[in-house]
């Protein structure tokens, strides 16, 4: 659909489109300084001269042409002095910019001055009348910031993308963001994008225009607007939208035949934005985004100069945990896993050789208590994060045995070497459903928490867990699954139509992990604001929508070990933040050494997991149940 514009519109853009591609455009920005002179120059010689005619009543006989004859040339002068003084025919600043305008103010004047001292102290009596100089001053500076516009709108208008394959976006955001991006569409000359339209929720925006782009509406007049201007993309130019809005966004550009793009959030920009940042959106701008807020002080003050360990440190997390810590400057860091290959990626993730020949790298299975003991003690770590575990629920439900031998046996290897050695710092890394577990996976993650306050109560230093849910990214997540069924053809696998997960990227996840080793007391747990839950068939159906080709979702029940709704918080258990907003402390209650060594796990799996699920209540005297 060609959107038709106002017969003067499109003769204008004719004008400029012909002035753009004039072959004398390239002489015109090669010398653009000497022209810039040359062309204030005449700007003054025309404004004096006017200002003369005009101050005579537009009789050309009582002008005092001597005495312009004398101001003229030191005007000229003037300008060309005061302009270099000023950086004006320097190259400083970007042609046309608000920089460059100031600096033109600035010399005009400069020039203004000299030609009033000029008059006052050189010449006998006046060379031209006070006024002549006062209006012509104003209307110097009238043609030479015209000047700027115009040339500031050929150049504009020559960057502006052309083509068949540049894509017609809608800017949702009318803020600081979306004037950049917009800006950075017209202007790079890299662009695919032509932004024809912009749209605002915000009514006072609503005559807002910028370079040319008017705001047309809210997201309520999305489909109308992109019927209108034959758009084929919006762009939500809103770094900081949270996941309903990206999500209300998606459902309204699906229904108006749009593709959707986002810029990324907040915490992923650095300095301004650019069409380089536009993206994709992926499965962290549907689920949610959590501006999080880190006291970088206090981390500061537990890890940089201090040797730090970290098991598990080819997984999802502990990958993610070793590149953040590496970033406070730590003494040593020590990354521990079984896998030799995770390593290797890591290391190369980290320094980009990945030589595998330092003894940073720890290749260690935490079941091994004799050689992890060793590693802890040529490690001799200040601050340990445990992340080494396993983790898939159906999986473990089928082996209640590794899971025991690897969550409940492999954390008291780690807690036992971390407490020979001295540790100050402890944190272990839980998961959602440790808190009223039904599952294996639960069941062994909360007896890891209570073993680690357990050893609170006799270690020096401080022994904390940290409590999560679902990580996007993290190998085996079901987003991660979602994406291979999408990329097979289908069909999509969800266990049950209202089954509902917390999500949160592996970035921030890291990040709030961290920052609760610094805060976290003795003993307790620390659970993460994940945000609401999040429907799981909402976010199937989304992913199959915008899949090349229909992908059909299926519902397989739910199975041994999952639940319908996951919480964060155990019955009973306090929702306190008493230092970030984003972290809340909960007590747990200890579990000693003594009652997992004399601990055996026997019969066929349900009765293993049932064995797991008693140990969970069992007190240091004995059981409660």
């Amino acid at each position: 659909m060609e959107v038709r514009r106002p017969v003067r519109t499109r003769l204008l853009d004719s004008a400029i489109s012909t002035a753009v591609h004039a072959p004398f455009t390239p002489f015109l920005v090669r010398y653009r300084r000497l022209l810039q002179a040359t062309a204030d120059a005449g700007a003054w010689v025309m404004a004096l001269w006017f200002a003369a005619w005009m101050r005579f009543e537009f009789e050309m006989v009582a002008v005092p042409v001597q005495g312009l004859l004398s101001v003229t040339p030191l005007a000229v002068s003037a300008q060309v002095f005061t302009g270099v003084l000023t950086g004006l025919y320097l190259g400083r600043w970007r042609y046309g910019s608000f920089d460059e305008a100031a600096a033109l103010v600035r010399a005009t004047v400069g020039t203004t001055v000299i030609l009033v001292l000029f008059d006052v102290l050189v010449v006998p009596g006046r060379a031209v009348p006070r006024s002549v100089i006062a209006v012509g001053t104003v209307l110097a500076l009238v043609i030479m910031g015209a000047s700027r516009y115009l040339w500031r709108a050929l150049l504009d208008h020559r960057r502006r993308p052309r083509g068949p394959d540049i894509e017609r976006v809608i800017v949702f955001g009318a803020g600081e963001a979306g004037y950049q991006i917009l800006t950075s569409m017209l202007r790079d000359p890299n662009s695919h994008y032509c932004p024809v339209a912009l749209l605002d929720d915000d009514p006072t925006k609503g005559n807002l225009k910028v370079l040319g782009v008017a705001v047309q509406g809210g997201r309520d007049a999305l489909a109308a607007v992109a019927r209108r201007f034959d758009a084929t993309t919006v762009l939500v130019a809103i770094p900081s939208a949270g996941a309903d809005l990206i999500r209300d966004i998606s459902q309204r550009a699906e229904q108006a035949s749009l593709e959707l793009k986002v810029l990324p959030s907040a915490g992923e920009l650095f300095g301004s934005v650019d069409v380089g940042d536009i993206r994709q959106p992926t499965e962290a701008d549907l689920l949610g985004r959590h501006r999080i807020e880190t006291d970088l002080a206090s981390i500061a003050g537990y890890l940089t100069g201090k040797r730090v360990l970290v098991t598990g440190a080819g997984g999802s997390i502990g990958s993610e945990l070793c590149r953040q810590i590496h970033r406070f400057s730590p003494a040593t860091l020590f990354m521990l896993d079984r896998d030799e290959s995770s390593l290797h990626s890591l290391q190369l993730s980290i320094d980009g050789k990945g030589m595998l020949d330092t003894p940073e790298l720890i290749l260690c299975d935490i079941r091994d208590s004799p050689a992890l003991a060793n590693a802890f003690d040529q490690a001799r770590p200040h601050v340990v994060f445990h992340a080494a575990a396993l983790k898939h629920v159906t999986f473990l439900e089928r082996y209640p045995d590794e899971a025991y031998k690897t969550n409940v046996v492999g954390t008291v290897n780690v807690l036992n070497a971390a407490q020979a050695v001295g540790v100050e710092r402890f944190v272990n890394i839980s998961t959602d459903k440790a808190a009223d577990p039904a599952s294996v996976l639960g069941y062994t993650k909360r007896i890891a928490e209570r073993l680690t306050a357990g050893t609170s109560q006799r270690a020096q230093g401080t022994y904390l867990s940290v409590r999560f849910g679902n990580v996007l990214g993290s190998r085996g997540s079901v987003l991660t699954a979602f994406r291979s069924q999408i990329e097979a053809g289908g069909p999509v696998t969800v266990t049950h139509p209202d089954v509902t997960r917390y999500f949160m990227t592996v970035a921030e996840a890291v990040e709030l992990v961290i920052q609760a080793g610094a805060i976290g007391r003795d003993g307790e747990a620390l659970v993460l604001d994940m945000g609401g839950p999040v429907r799981i068939a909402d976010v199937a159906m989304r992913l199959a929508g915008s899949a090349p080709q229909p992908v059909d979702i299926t519902f397989t029940g739910l199975r041994p070990g999952e639940k319908l709704h996951e919480a964060l918080f155990a019955a009973g258990e306090p929702d306190e933040r008493p230092i970030h907003p984003l972290i809340s402390h909960v007590p747990v209650a200890s579990l000693g050494h003594s009652s997992v060594a004399r601990f055996h796990l026997v019969g066929d799996p349900a009765a293993q997991g049932r064995k797991l699920a008693l140990l969970c209540d069992v007190e240091e005297a004995g059981v409660r149940r």
